[in-house]
């Protein structure tokens, strides 16, 4: 099963480049299972190879996030949590899995629609209790997307670097998960910080 979908993938963005790549990520951040694991350092290895852009490529892949997830939420907000429990089935989505990101959105609030595209599982289902809570459109669209774009430039990177040998990726994708978070952990710290500093500074 694995394998099949990692050839579909491959030979989806193979045919139709940054098409596929957007149709792909719209996919994953609509509730279907597909691993942007797989079809960003995929994309990256093509950047490698001199046949995409990776600007381009991450673009198009933060972009097929946002509508995905924007799907998803409007499933959450128009159709509701009973329509989700009784149809999710469908897409391998499970009761435990909407009471996870129900808990985590809790939990965090709006700022969970961000953090949680960087966390694997969580990711994908994000979108649905934001849409059932009705939180705020337009901050849902900048968290979303700035969340996609720092995990799918993580992505394509390592698949650049990677080069033919990108399937290993697969083998660290848990390490990975801890680098980006970590790394937006700091970045926040360092920003709070000197919004701090700017504050203090006397006329």
């Amino acid at each position: 099963m694995i394998n099949s979908l990692t050839n579909f993938i491959i030979q989806t963005i193979s045919n139709s480049g940054y098409g596929g790549i957007f149709l792909l990520m719209v996919a994953e951040s609509a509730l279907i299972p597909i691993p942007s694991e797989v079809i960003m350092p995929f994309s990256g290895y093509l950047v490698s190879a001199g046949k995409l852009n990776a600007v381009y490529v991450v673009l198009t892949g933060s972009i097929g996030n946002l509508v995905g997830s924007l799907i998803a939420f409007f499933i959450g907000s128009r159709l509701g949590r009973n329509f989700i429990l009784r149809y999710g089935k469908y897409v391998l989505l499970r009761k435990s899995h909407l009471e996870l990101t129900e808990n985590y959105f809790r939990k965090y609030g709006d700022r969970a629609t961000f953090i949680s595209r960087l966390l694997p599982a969580v990711r994908t289902y994000i979108s649905l209790p934001a849409g059932i809570a009705n939180m705020n459109l337009k901050k849902f669209i900048v968290y979303t997307f700035a969340g996609s774009l720092i995990w799918n430039t993580m992505l394509t990177y390592v698949g650049i670097k990677l080069g033919e040998e990108w399937t290993s990726i697969r083998q660290y994708s848990s390490y990975i998960d801890v680098v980006v978070i970590v790394g937006v952990i700091i970045a926040i710290i360092i920003f709070v910080k000197r919004r701090s500093s700017k504050g203090t500074t006397p006329e």
